[in-house]
């Protein structure tokens, strides 16, 4: 289970994290308005690094993209700035923001704090299945070397899979924004192996259905990647 877009009440999931090609708004049934969509496309596509921080957003490349008027664009870039995802200028139009190491730090705080409450609800509710998932993406990323672009990728799909498996969609949400705001998604400072160590730990809490256990193994993964900023 890969991490999507909730249009209504319904999932667009996008397991391929790399270029996003959106389909006109007729085949996306279910969003609540033009606006809602390419919000979300934007976001995604800053959650992935593809609109790295400080590129500049035309609105009318954004349009013809998205298959839409430049209207629900600018409408939309207006949301992402009210949530500090871009920044607007009346010279420059909007660029997407430069992260600084303070926020950064914050953003993992808060991050290990609802991933880890994110665990402890998914470990009441993850079956079998979802934990052989889990445990086939681990898999992947320890056997790929510590240079190897494709492990962010399937980092991303690890920790919004454990998302899911929370139940929660408000948990979901705030998620989205948190990896949207570190860009690209949280840095690495370990190597693949020792992070798919702690995956391990994780699934193992998971698989026994040990909320505490699964919360304070993931609390741990969370902020021992966190960046020293020397304060």
């Amino acid at each position: 289970m890969a991490a999507g877009y909730e249009y209504g009440r319904h999932l667009v999931r996008q397991t391929a994290m790399t270029h996003v090609e959106s389909p006109p708004p007729s085949v996306l049934p279910g969003y609540v308005s033009k606006t809602d969509m390419v919000a979300a496309l934007i976001r995604q596509l800053i959650i992935t690094g593809e609109l790295p921080a400080g590129k500049q957003l035309r609105q009318r490349d954004l349009a013809q993209r998205f298959h839409v008027s430049q209207t629900p664009v600018r409408e939309a870039l207006r949301r992402l700035e009210s949530e500090g995802l871009v920044v607007g200028d009346t010279h420059r139009g909007f660029t997407v923001v430069e992260p600084d190491d303070g926020p950064v730090e914050e953003n993992f705080q808060i991050r290990a704090a609802l991933e880890s409450l994110g665990a402890s609800l998914a470990a009441h509710k993850i079956d079998a299945d979802g934990i052989g998932r889990l445990r086939d993406l681990n898999d992947q990323m320890r056997a790929l070397g510590d240079d190897d672009s494709r492990y962010a990728d399937l980092n991303r799909e690890f920790h919004f899979m454990v998302y899911e498996h929370a139940g929660s969609p408000l948990l979901l949400s705030l998620m989205r924004l948190l990896w949207a705001s570190l860009h690209g998604g949280p840095p690495m400072s370990r190597t693949h192996a020792e992070s798919a160590r702690q995956h391990d730990e994780i699934l193992d809490a998971l698989s026994a259905g040990d909320a505490a256990a699964a919360a304070a193994r993931t609390h741990q993964h969370i902020m021992s990647a966190a960046p020293a900023t020397g304060r």
